[in-house]
């Protein structure tokens, strides 16, 4: 069964991005590439991709900055009611809320999961769509004192895992519902 999952990074201060949507304090921080939640076999068990227009745009111009071409294989949304365009023939431009798509994202991905790569306002509409059901976090040691915040609803997950990987503390949470509600 498909499994929606948000994979991220953020600081200890919950932001996965400061105020400028930079992302030089994560790309500083030694990491174990094999190490514990790793990404090279979280992204193995992933069939299709769902991100926001802030995400997006981000990895399009990194991927202009550093000469990098689209790294994803797998189908990708886009969630936007920005008029984007797809840098590649397997990105989607969505407008709509997520339960509309949950059928075809499941379908895309083919027997595997779904990864929410972001952001947190995103992860949190699938999570009141009822489909969100894994955080996996790599808090890094670093605060950035404001930013896009890793989840934008009051929820409650419950701990499955942590461990630690290079400077990183790494976490899996399973999705217990939005407090108030469970």
């Amino acid at each position: 069964m498909t499994r929606f999952r948000y994979f991220t990074a953020a600081s200890l201060d919950g932001f996965l991005a400061d105020d400028d949507d930079n992302l030089d304090w994560l790309m500083t921080q030694p990491i174990d590439e094999d190490g514990p939640l790793n990404y090279s076999e979280f992204i193995a068990g992933i069939g299709a991709l769902v991100m926001g227009a802030t995400t997006y745009q981000w990895v399009v111009e990194h991927n202009a900055t550093s000469g990098e071409s689209w790294q994803y294989t797998q189908p990708t949304w886009v969630f936007t009611h920005r008029q984007l365009a797809p840098v590649v023939d397997n990105v989607t431009i969505a407008a709509g809320a997520a339960i509309d798509f949950r059928q075809t994202l499941a379908e895309a991905a083919d027997g595997k999961d779904v990864w929410i790569v972001g952001g947190g306002d995103l992860a949190a509409q699938f999570a009141d769509a009822g489909m969100l059901d894994e955080v996996l976090v790599s808090f890094a040691p670093v605060t950035l004192g404001g930013g896009r915040p890793l989840f934008t609803r009051a929820y409650d997950f419950e701990l499955r895992e942590v461990d630690r990987n290079g400077a990183f503390v790494v976490a899996r949470y399973d999705v217990v519902g939005a407090r108030g509600r469970n």
